[in-house]
């Protein structure tokens, strides 16, 4: 039985304005890893128990998705900072609110969303359960 998302890739068109975005704006912490069975050091992005490896769109680490491309990720983000802080976070880094404040249904129940769009248009929803 399945339990838990260990991590996702995010491909990046251009990898040092992804990092920015992720961890200047919101508040993740860059990891630099080396895989277990040896090879070039990779890229990570943590928060939480959470891990996103991030792939340079020209040349994926194998094996990788299909078509592996950026701006091809719709992905929500539970937080504990309130949504108004959200919305003066992305006001202060000149980043468009594309919806929101909205109520959605999360996994676990209602929660109230913010959509913005990372630097490669994939598009980031930041929540707070309800």
């Amino acid at each position: 039985m399945l339990t838990t998302i260990d991590h996702i890739v995010v491909t990046a068109s251009d990898m040092d304005k992804t990092i920015s975005f992720y961890c200047d704006v919101l508040g993740m912490k860059l990891e630099n890893f080396t895989p277990s069975v040896g090879g070039k050091t990779r890229r990570s992005l943590k928060f939480g128990n959470q891990k996103i490896n991030l792939h340079c769109v020209g040349s994926p680490y194998k094996p990788h998705a299909q078509n592996p491309v950026s701006g091809a990720v719709d992905i929500c983000f539970l937080s504990s900072t309130p949504i108004d802080e959200w919305q003066e976070i992305f006001s202060e880094n000149n980043i468009e609110i594309e919806d929101g404040p909205v109520q959605k249904t999360g996994a676990t129940g209602p929660i109230m969303s913010l959509y913005v769009r990372d630097p490669d248009l994939n598009l980031i929803e930041i929540s707070n359960k309800i």
